[in-house]
């Protein structure tokens, strides 16, 4: 898929000057087996609302969704893992809470000036509140951590869509948390997650140029 091929491309682009090195391999790692459908899909997303668009030109917004998914996910498996339980050094898991951390601010700094940055703030804050919910009694704790996989997916449309103006309706980014819809976390590859045509998307029919009443973003966890 060629949107996937990007994405992972500019994800490895975007923390090439990570240091040290053994902190760099554990991202390159990360990245090498992740699967690229946030990123993907906010490719997608702008061929959905400009088919004319240049792949290129939108990598660096897919990068940053691609990297926060992927630093939220690993912080998510580490804090259900708990690896330093059962070990005595904790040089690895340390690592890999570092990489978590840098995962996110680099998608951060990728969106930061753009029209996703306050949608990238709801994922990241959504994540949080999850978690913390996720820990109660009786939690349904397969939603919960899937809100993370439906709110990224929403993140995607936005950034990819108003790269090229457009502002996602509603009913677009409902269309988009429902690519999820009867699954598990995480998300599969992008071939297996996302449609095969930028038009199964519905961003050119719902979308509302430059923004307007209908095309407010609205998280899938405000729902």
């Amino acid at each position: 898929m060629e949107e996937a091929a990007t994405c992972r491309r500019a994800a490895r682009e975007a923390v090439r000057d990570i240091e040290p090195d053994r902190l760099r391999t554990v991202i390159d790692d990360l990245l090498a087996d992740a699967s690229m459908a946030p990123g993907a899909l906010a490719l997608l997303s702008a061929r959905g609302a400009d088919e004319g668009v240049e792949l290129d030109s939108v990598a660096d917004r897919a990068a940053g969704v691609q990297l926060i998914y992927d630093g939220l996910r690993l912080t998510r498996s580490l804090s259900h893992g708990e690896p330093w339980a059962d070990r005595e050094d904790h040089t690895d898991p340390n690592l890999d809470v570092l990489a978590a951390d840098v995962l996110v601010a680099r998608g951060f700094y990728l969106l930061a000036r753009t029209e996703a940055a306050e949608k990238a703030v709801e994922t990241v804050q959504a994540f949080g509140r999850d978690q913390t919910a996720r820990r109660a009694p009786g939690a349904d704790t397969v939603a919960l951590d899937g809100s993370l996989e439906r709110n990224v997916l929403e993140l995607a449309v936005t950034a990819g869509a108003t790269a090229v103006g457009v502002v996602p309706s509603a009913a677009a980014l409902e269309t988009a948390s429902s690519l999820f819809e009867g699954r598990e976390p995480p998300l599969p590859p992008a071939e297996d997650a996302l449609p095969g045509s930028p038009g199964d998307l519905g961003i050119g029919a719902t979308a509302t140029e430059r923004g307007g009443s209908d095309g407010v973003p609205q998280s899938a966890s405000d729902r």
